[in-house]
C-alpha cells in the first residue's frame, strides 16, 4: 500500500469527525486533526479506534499521543503494520 493510499483510506476515516470541509478539501501530510480540522479530543479517540479497526493494528498510548496530524498518523499506520 502506498502513501496516497494510505491517505484517502485516512479521510474516509476521519471524514465523520471534521468540522472544517475547507481544511479537509486540501488535506495533507501537515495537516493537524486538532487545530485544522478541528476534530475534538474525544473525536480523536473514535478516529484512533477507528483506525485500528481498518488495519487490524493496536496503538499503544505513546503513539496515540503522538498522532496529532495526518503525517504522525501516517507513520504510526506504516510502523505497526511492519511489525505485524
Amino acid at each position: 500500500m502506498n502513501k496516497q493510499e494510505t491517505i484517502e483510506q485516512l479521510k474516509e476515516i476521519i471524514k465523520p469527525y471534521i468540522h472544517n470541509q475547507e481544511a479537509f478539501d486540501i488535506l495533507t501530510e501537515n495537516t493537524d486533526f486538532i487545530n485544522d480540522l478541528r476534530i475534538n479530543s474525544a473525536n480523536l479517540v473514535d478516529v484512533i479506534l477507528d483506525i485500528e479497526e481498518k488495519y487490524k493494528i493496536v496503538i499503544d498510548n505513546e503513539s496515540m499521543e503522538r498522532m496529532l496530524d495526518v503525517k504522525s498518523a501516517l507513520e504510526i499506520i506504516e510502523t505497526k503494520l511492519s511489525e505485524k
